[in-house]
């Protein structure tokens, strides 16, 4: 099939030549999945997933279009050339448009690196009901669990391949495994909700279910009783698991496109300090087994680790092929795409390099303040980095967690914010972009 798939693609780029284009790409994705939940004991939902989609980008001089199907007959083939060759010759001239440069792109050598990234094992569905079965019963096990939003596990293998008429074809392969679970805790004042749950690449990197389902039963529980307190400022410490959430912002903010536009609070502070002396914030493409990871950018360019933040000071833009010629520089292989559009930007795998504080020494060396463990509709003024979000988590004192909290929100600029980050010791890798615990020193809490 992975030899049919590639001279497909030729096909369609030799089709879209002859059709008119000066250049083109296409992108095929084949993608096959299964999904199981329960939810009380029973069979939930069943879910079988089996595409083949294809996506190509003509240009015609500086005009470019991008059309997308999921029929790969001829005759569906046909058209879509017809279709996208005849957009393109009526689409708006855009100067930074094209290919990417071929002395960016991926060598052999780097278009074969393998990072581990496929498991071939499919799993039997008896295999995944049984595993959200486990979590859900270990989540309904919990004390003061009353109800489950249920347990989950699925799987999914998915092939991505780019060919352009400048003579690149690379192949990326990836595989899927998740477990997770949801649980309702109740008592006389109310319900809360906790939720636990993980994605790996192979199988056998995946947490047993029942500590799974165990630990969205701890979360929901932990939640009774929780309180609404009054606006103050104080220490806030964002938990590991969502504390890339106040990092995301960063992203945006140094994304090629976003600096030519001009709407960064960030861009004018390429190559000074962003964030405290001994942060570091990197993005490594070549992480093995990452969720992230990918041995070339959608664009084909060679890519690889770097530093985004080092020794807190911002190195670099992220940047695509049109985002880099817009602003006189050369790509840094982040252009991120799906089948239809041009490319835009994105990191791989986002790491937080830890600090020497536990959580617990973090909550110590603050007193008391406000530990984040849930946050929900944030918002950002992309141009000054204002920022806010609804948090629910726990109230500490003297050190140790008081009593949980609700309806809260918190604030401040974000370069004031980052300045002042303390990282915690303790990262986790569960997922592409990944952070220990960080503590603010002073935030805004909006309460009662």
């Amino acid at each position: 099939m992975a030899r049919m798939d590639e001279t497909l693609l030729n096909d369609v780029v030799a089709a879209a030549l002859r059709a008119g284009a000066d250049a083109a790409e296409a992108v095929s994705a084949e993608r096959r999945a299964l999904s199981i939940s329960v939810r009380l004991g029973e069979l939930d939902e069943v879910e079988r997933e089996e595409s083949r989609d294809l996506g190509l980008r003509v240009f015609v001089g500086r005009r470019q279009a991008t059309v997308s199907g999921s029929d790969v007959s001829a005759e569906a083939r046909a058209k879509l050339v017809e279709r996208a060759v005849a957009m393109a010759r009526l689409a708006p001239e855009d100067p930074y448009a094209g290919l990417a440069d071929p002395e960016r792109l991926a060598g052999l050598e780097r278009r074969g690196l393998d990072l581990d990234l496929y498991d071939p094992a499919e799993p039997e569905p008896e295999a995944l009901e049984a595993k959200a079965r486990i979590a859900e019963e270990s989540a309904r096990a919990v004390p003061k669990v009353t109800n489950s939003d249920g347990g989950s596990a699925s799987w999914s293998a998915s092939q991505w391949r780019i060919i352009t008429s400048g003579g690149f074809s690379g192949l990326h392969r990836t595989s899927g495994f998740s477990i997770g679970a949801s649980a309702i805790a109740g008592d006389e004042d109310g319900m809360e909700t906790g939720y636990d749950g993980r994605s790996v690449r192979w199988q056998s990197d995946l947490p047993e279910p029942r500590a799974i389902g165990a630990e969205a039963g701890r979360r929901a529980a932990g939640r009774l009783g929780a309180r609404k307190i009054a606006s103050t400022t104080a220490p806030v410490i964002f938990e590991n698991r969502l504390a890339m959430s106040l990092i995301g912002p960063l992203i945006g903010a140094v994304s090629g496109p976003s600096i030519a536009r001009g709407t960064s609070f960030l861009k004018d502070r390429l190559g000074q300090p962003v964030f405290a002396k001994g942060i570091e914030i990197s993005d490594d493409p070549h992480r093995p087994r990452g969720l992230g990871s990918s041995p070339f950018d959608d664009e084909g360019v060679a890519n690889g680790r770097v530093n985004l933040i080092d020794d807190g000071v911002l190195t670099t833009w992220l940047l695509n092929s049109a985002s880099a010629r817009q602003l006189g520089l050369a790509t840094t292989g982040h252009a991120s795409r799906g089948l239809a559009g041009p490319p835009g930007v994105g990191p791989s795998n986002l790491t937080v390099k830890p600090g020497t504080r536990s959580q617990a020494e973090l909550m110590a060396d603050a007193g008391a303040g406000l530990l984040i463990t849930s946050m929900f509709g944030p918002s950002l003024n992309g141009n000054t980095g204002d920022w806010s979000v609804g948090c629910s988590g726990f109230w500490f004192e003297g050190g140790e967690l008081a009593y949980p909290v609700n309806e809260i929100t918190v604030a401040g600029n974000l370069i004031d914010i980052y300045a002042r980050l303390v990282p915690g010791s303790d990262l986790e890798i569960r997922g592409a972009s990944n952070s220990p615990s960080l503590l603010i020193d002073g935030l805004a809490v909006a309460g009662k």
